[in-house]
């Protein structure tokens, strides 16, 4: 196909006396297309093209109604994809990801310095909310900061037994003790920064009781540097956008209601066969295959902790006593640096 000034530059020299031999070596085209537009009458007519159907366009429609129906949250293109994969969708990530970002504004990542820890050495800790006042709605976030892998529980308190618990399971779900676990300013786990000095803070005393019985160390944030713990937080925006919206929006889509007890029964599928299955955008590597690296560095789960919080919340704690609780009451064993030196 030639364009339109092509035509009438032909039937010009055409008009000139030249041969068509001449024309077509000067326009650098076969005869046959000289010819061709030689012979046509007005103005080139060009055929339209049938429109090319793309893979993704018979789910368009249902892709616009679930980002509409679950605005405000958001629901990212991982999950979209899970679902028209379900349907019958045949095509790749790209087109879904340039799909979807038409329909909401982009916002770029914040920049962040990420700070690497040893295997068995930490795990960060947090609350996330969904649902605030009396149908409160939160979940208990643990991350380890070597394998990157994760557990999650639903609960409809904050209160420190409720902590203590969920602690519990997130040592079993890892099969193991890490060294030291840092945490925000939650007051169930700190009362008052230091209150004995430099780094020597006054801890709660139930939370700290619990701690010396599985042989972990309680590290907090600096205060306004919440990102400290930023593998957390990384996870529980992923946690929020890849479960909690999707299935929520799902459930209220169908007339359902989604509660702790439901919440619970899914996130640990979802943890088993997505969140801690996927290749992690740091470590590009999955984190239950690096959690099996890990386990070698955690402490032994102890005996069944049988403390009564509340009287270790009451229990007076001679200053002296306290004022040996700061951040460095327990050290990362040296053996377990000389067992990750060898392992390398």
């Amino acid at each position: 196909m030639i364009k339109w000034e092509q035509t009438m530059e032909i039937k010009i020299l055409r008009h000139q006396g030249k041969s068509l031999r001449q024309i077509a070596e000067e326009m650098g085209l076969s005869i046959n297309t000289v010819r061709k537009y030689i012979n046509c009458e007005g103005n080139p007519s060009y055929k339209e093209r049938p429109p090319v159907i793309k893979k993704l366009d018979p789910y368009r429609e249902y892709l616009l109604q679930r980002v509409k129906s679950a605005h405000p949250l958001k629901l990212p293109a991982t999950v979209l994809l899970r679902e028209i994969q379900g349907q019958g969708y045949l095509g790749g990530l790209t087109q879904l990801r340039l799909y979807i970002r038409s329909l909401k504004p982009v916002c770029l990542p914040e920049k962040e310095i990420r700070f690497e820890t040893l295997p068995g050495r930490q795990m960060q800790v947090d609350w996330i909310e969904f649902r605030k006042g009396k149908d409160f709605l939160a979940a208990f976030v643990a991350t380890l900061g070597f394998s990157r892998a994760s557990y999650v529980h639903f609960v409809t308190n904050e209160r420190l037994e409720t902590l203590i618990e969920c602690h519990k399971q997130a040592f079993e779900y890892f099969g193991g003790v890490p060294y030291e676990a840092l945490y925000d300013n939650m007051k169930t786990v700190i009362l008052s920064r230091d209150t004995y000095g430099a780094g020597k803070h006054r801890f709660n005393a139930g939370m700290l009781d619990f701690a010396k019985h599985y042989g972990f160390q309680l590290k907090v944030c600096r205060p306004y540097r919440a990102k400290t713990k930023g593998k957390v937080e990384r996870f529980n925006r992923y946690l929020r956008e890849s479960f909690y919206n999707p299935l929520a929006s799902q459930l209220k889509m169908a007339g359902l209601y989604l509660d702790a007890s439901l919440a619970n029964i899914e996130v640990i599928k979802w943890l088993r066969d997505v969140a801690n299955r996927r290749v992690h955008n740091t470590t590009r590597a999955v984190p239950f295959e690096k959690l099996q690296e890990e386990q070698r560095f955690l402490q032994s789960l102890p005996k069944p902790y049988c403390g009564d919080i509340n009287t270790a919340r009451h229990k007076p704690i001679k200053e002296e006593a306290m004022r040996r609780v700061d951040q460095n009451s327990l050290q990362y064993p040296l053996v377990i640096y000389q067992q990750i030196l060898e392992a390398l």
